[in-house]
């Protein structure tokens, strides 16, 4: 079994984007979702309720900069620094409190595409977040603006199952075939290969590569995932058919939580390519 795909956030629900490799740190992938969007009073905006962020790019920089819109639109994109002389705002992200806004030009270039008053606001400090003990958190253990672990890992041969049971439903129904999902509708952080759809299920500790992680639990579904990362229209897959098959405790899941089993100082990184072995 084998690393297939290693994919960032910059900003959380903006799109996500593949990289060859990246540097693992104990709250998750170098440049992963330590931006966030949120509405003047510092309430969090996601993708649920914005399905148009999903179209927005970003790309993290050295020294924790980023740019917003595509790197090959030069005019119509934004360097922004890190705004770490900033007064914190209030923000409404579990167990985070403050964040740095990141000033007037970045809100502008949001709002002016979303169509709504927003700011963006950067995390300075990802130590100070923990995982919550609900979802496998440890003393020590912490995250950036993501949900509810580090990183989440997803599995090919899962999505491919998905995908077959997609397909049956819609033809026990008498409904046209439907368009195959894509793995960006669920933003995992790793890709695997897979052997058995779902085997991810029952690990509890994983190497790849060189980086030992925990794995602390399955990944429940919400409404975001019906959202077409490419056309951005929401519809009634992946939940439908997760809610047939998948179906445990009042919710739906598909994908693992992971933490990293490493210090602050390590330098390790993940890569595509790179051998999954199952620890436990």
């Amino acid at each position: 079994m084998q690393l297939t795909r290693v994919r960032i956030h910059p900003v959380k629900s903006f799109a996500g984007f593949d990289v060859p490799s990246a540097s693992v740190l104990p709250w998750g992938l170098a440049g992963d979702r330590r931006w966030a969007v949120v509405d003047p009073e510092g309430a969090p905006v996601t993708a649920r309720e914005e399905n148009a962020l999903l179209g927005l790019a970003a790309t993290p920089l050295a020294d924790d900069a980023l740019r917003l819109g595509a790197e090959r639109d030069a005019a119509g994109s934004l360097l922004v620094a890190a705004p770490r002389d900033a007064e914190p705002v209030a923000v409404g992200h579990s167990r985070q409190g403050t964040a740095l806004p990141a000033g007037a030009e970045a809100d502008a270039w949001i709002s002016a595409r979303i169509g709504r008053p927003l700011r963006l606001v950067w995390q300075p400090d990802p130590t100070a977040r923990t995982v919550k003990p609900d979802y496998g958190g440890r003393p020590g253990d912490s995250l950036t603006l993501a949900d509810a672990s580090p990183l989440l890992l997803a599995s090919e041969a899962s999505l491919r199952l998905l995908n077959e049971l997609a397909a049956s439903d819609a033809a026990e129904r008498g409904d046209a075939e439907p368009a195959p999902l894509v793995m960006e509708r669920f933003r995992p952080n790793l890709v695997v290969d897979g052997e058995t759809p779902f085997a991810e299920e029952a690990w509890t500790r994983v190497r790849i590569g060189d980086v030992e992680f925990r794995v602390e639990g399955c990944c429940d579904r919400c409404v975001m995932t019906t959202i077409d990362p490419t056309t951005l229209v929401r519809g009634k897959e992946p939940i439908r058919t997760l809610a047939r098959h998948r179906r445990r405790e009042g919710k739906t899941w598909f994908g693992v939580r992971l933490v990293p089993a490493l210090d602050a100082s390590s330098g390790d990184t993940v890569a595509v390519g790179d051998a999954l072995h199952v620890l436990g």
